[in-house]
């Protein structure tokens, strides 16, 4: 099952209050390692931006103002998440911000399966600070572009941050052949790679050379 690492930001903190999203960032997984595709969008929550939020993230009721609805996006949103496992760090946050999205619109709740990574930090580091910037100071994870919260950025980091959790640092590639080569397209989606590089003829023989040269060496001497 491929995996949808998911984050995002809204106008405060409780539905309950009338808060709503203003951003939606998502990065797709394939064996922990990036596919390419994203899915992110800026929104306009039909209300004003409380100034804790705005804190957080930057952005102004201005800027959301000129952005889609939730509405106008949520159809290719779910298609992103379809049949995809949701990595999110404090899943209970997101979800209850998304299904009030999709409550308004009349819409079922999320239902995919979800993997909650502050669940997940919390057991392996219990008493620990266990959060996102806190897990990328821990795993030595570079944050230095997180200035503000934003979607995407958050994403890539839990990303990485979720393959040291799972205890995964150099996750396996399904090479359809041992000749694969890493190129521009794919250089730069990959988190970690391993590339078999096979010696020449001239390089065996020089191996031997040496090998014979060595334990003749040390047998005389």
């Amino acid at each position: 099952m491929k995996e949808v690492v998911l984050d995002t930001e809204t106008t405060g903190l409780k539905v309950e209050d009338g808060h709503r999203i203003v951003e939606i960032g998502c990065i797709e997984l394939d064996n922990l390692i990036p596919t390419g595709k994203k899915f992110h969008y800026y929104l306009n929550p039909d209300r004003k931006v409380s100034d804790k939020a705005f804190a957080v993230h930057g952005y102004s009721d201005k800027f959301l103002s000129e952005q889609k609805r939730f509405k106008d996006i949520v159809d290719e949103f779910l298609n992103f998440l379809k049949n995809k496992k949701l990595i999110i760090h404090n899943a209970e946050f997101d979800l209850s911000h998304l299904n009030n999205e999709m409550k308004i619109l009349g819409k079922s709740k999320i239902d995919n399966d979800v993997v909650d990574t502050l669940v997940l930090a919390r057991d392996k580091f219990p008493g620990s600070s266990n959060s996102l910037d806190a897990l990328c100071k821990r795993y030595r994870i570079d944050n230095s572009k997180r200035l503000k919260h934003t979607a995407l950025v958050d994403c890539d980091l839990l990303a990485k941050v979720y393959i040291n959790l799972t205890d995964q640092k150099e996750p396996m590639l399904n090479f359809e052949s041992q000749d694969y080569q890493v190129n521009k397209e794919n250089f730069g989606k990959i988190l970690y790679y391993k590339k078999i590089i096979k010696p020449d003829k001239d390089e065996l023989k020089k191996h031997d050379e040496y090998l014979k040269s060595s334990l003749k060496k040390n047998f005389f001497n």
